[in-house]
């Protein structure tokens, strides 16, 4: 039997403050930031409640300079990516635990023109599609066949 991985996680919220851009010593961007994201339940009394959930998020490189330059606290956002998990002790020896989304594309989710130039998502090999001529334009032109109601059974 083959093993079979998957790790993928798509997110949409908004963002709780301001991306923060930094540069790696090695000079690679990495950008962190955090999303709202809104879980509905029910509760007890069968009534439907909205709860929020956090999510930190960081991206690498481009995706990295897109997301600081376009996004601001309260701007909507679909993340595509990975989940990756820390751990780390501290100074008193308490270990602790983290679970991380690693971005591999950002969308724009708001309508306004004025938070998003385009609302294609953000990859960062992405190219261009080539442009194919209309199927009306080329297709065959086919006539109708005169037969008779005669059918052979």
């Amino acid at each position: 039997m083959a093993n079979f991985n998957l790790n993928k996680v798509i997110m949409g919220g908004r963002l709780t403050a301001d991306p923060e851009l930094k540069q790696t010593p090695s000079g690679v961007s990495v950008c962190t930031f955090s999303i709202a994201v809104n879980r509905r339940y029910n509760s007890k009394d069968a009534s439907q409640q909205t709860q929020a959930d956090f999510f930190n998020i960081t991206a690498w490189r481009a995706t990295a300079e897109f997301v600081s330059k376009y996004f601001r606290k309260g701007s909507s956002i679909c993340v595509v990516g990975s989940l990756q998990n820390r751990t780390w002790t501290d100074q008193q020896g308490v270990k602790h635990y983290a679970t991380d989304i690693i971005a591999d594309e950002v969308t724009f989710v708001d309508s306004r023109s004025e938070s998003s130039p385009s609302s294609a998502p953000y990859t960062p090999d992405a190219y261009s599609a080539p442009s194919y001529a209309s199927v009306a334009d080329t297709a065959p032109k086919f006539e109708e066949l005169k037969t008779d109601d005669d059918l052979p059974f």
